[in-house]
């Protein structure tokens, strides 16, 4: 917490220290009040430097420690997170239809998703909290990322997820010795069943949209792309960031990590940011489109990690879009589908339907304008394609079932007229 000067509430302004408060701002309550933490950058530009950084071997997401609210270095969890690669896909640009396009591979860490970037600092404030237990409402992602950092570093969880939850997801949990309740309701009701056990059980809340310290955990991918772009193409960075949507945190660390690394003078020029929602649960969308406000909605898409209808971190995730200049699009589950062997064979990334959603963002994008040909993207993979097995097969169908016969693969190979070319199939 070195460089911490407070806490400030992005609904009214307030500011806090960090010892005053622990969620939100009292004054607005958990809905409004929102904080976001606050730095020195005067004196984090004197450690946090393109020097500083050439030297330093911690390849992951704590070697940006003066930009993250730690106290106790020796209470990290030891598992390796972040430091995720960075995938130049030439291929993928041309199916897309622009210049260039990267894809940073978040399902490399530990749990396979990026809420691992999260939950990393948020079990480090529940240790430094001497919290005995944990906990999070989550519509798999954050769940079972939860569960792995506090498994490693011995501190009891419980986690509310929606009955919807993928299964493979729910394993996980389970697996790391979670204490689970499967909640017969939406991504909504479980979140508001866990802040009602939290307050009565006194659990240290892990939830992102209430938990300032969280974001400052996913914040880290962005100040890992723009160091990542510093070595690769100096003075050089893509034209947007892309990233899938659902209550908000996602997105909104994803800015704010961008406009640090600005601010440091690592970042020669800000993006513009691509949030991209499922057409069957865009609050955000909506919201931009109408310049409302929050209305919340149902969610109905497949793509389990944004089904969120009443996103509870509007305002960071609007402010990251308005803020640089960007755009919200939406899209249909079924061009979700279609993005899944479509990054996995034009990028070699397997991708879960959030995961891979800002693909099929960037296509809507360029088709409808906001995007132009000209430019060069970086989508933010946000979750491993075996957190959602079920989606992948419904994308692509199962294997050719064949006895141990050559001749029955030379019937098939003659009658599907297998090529080279892998084609793209359209979803089941």
């Amino acid at each position: 917490m070195t460089f911490v000067t407070g806490l400030r509430c992005v609904h009214c302004g307030r500011e806090y220290n960090s010892k005053e408060v622990e969620y939100f701002c009292p004054a607005c309550g958990y809905h409004d009040g929102i904080l976001d933490v606050v730095y020195d950058y005067a004196s984090v530009r004197e450690e946090l430097n393109p020097a500083a950084l050439a030297t330093n071997t911690d390849l992951s997401m704590w070697r940006y420690l003066p930009l993250l609210p730690v106290a106790d270095r020796a209470l990290i969890p030891h598992l390796q997170v972040g430091w995720t690669p960075l995938y130049d896909a030439p291929r993928l640009a041309a199916e897309l239809g622009i210049a260039r396009c990267w894809v940073k591979d978040e399902g490399r860490n530990p749990t396979a998703s990026f809420k691992d970037r999260a939950s990393a600092l948020g079990v480090a404030k529940a240790l430094e909290q001497r919290a005995e237990r944990i906990t999070c409402a989550s519509t798999g992602n954050a769940a079972s990322s939860l569960a792995g950092f506090a498994a490693a570093a011995g501190i009891s969880a419980t986690i509310f997820v929606p009955a919807r939850a993928p299964e493979a997801k729910v394993a996980q949990l389970l697996v790391y010795g979670a204490q689970v309740f499967s909640v017969q309701g939406t991504y909504d009701d479980a979140w508001e069943l866990c802040m009602q056990a939290s307050a009565e059980f006194g659990w240290y809340n892990r939830n992102c949209a209430i938990n300032p310290y969280l974001i400052e955990g996913k914040k880290t991918v962005s100040l890992e792309l723009a160091e990542q772009f510093l070595r690769l193409t100096p003075g050089t960075f893509p034209d947007w960031v892309v990233v899938s949507v659902g209550d908000g945190c996602t997105i909104g660390g994803v800015w704010k990590g961008l406009r640090e690394m600005h601010l440091l003078g690592m970042l020669p020029r800000l993006p513009r940011i691509l949030g991209v929602q499922a057409d069957g649960c865009q609050p955000f969308v909506a919201a931009w489109h109408e310049h409302t406000g929050l209305t919340p909605c149902d969610a109905d898409t497949l793509a389990d990690s944004i089904a969120v209808g009443h996103p509870r971190n509007f305002t960071k995730g609007m402010n990251a879009v308005t803020e640089s200049g960007g755009a919200f699009v939406s899209v249909t589950d079924e061009e979700i589908l279609r993005s899944i062997p479509m990054m996995a064979r034009k990028a070699g990334v397997f991708g879960e339907p959030a995961g891979v959603a800002g693909a099929a963002g960037v296509k809507r994008a360029v088709a409808s304008g906001i995007i132009d040909p000209s430019e060069s993207v970086v989508i933010v993979m946000t979750g491993n394609g075996l957190k959602d097995v079920q989606s992948a097969v419904r994308a692509v169908g199962r294997a050719t079932s064949v006895r141990p016969d050559m001749e029955e693969v030379r019937t098939v190979v003659a009658s599907n007229h297998l090529s080279l070319q892998v084609q793209i199939p359209e979803p089941r």
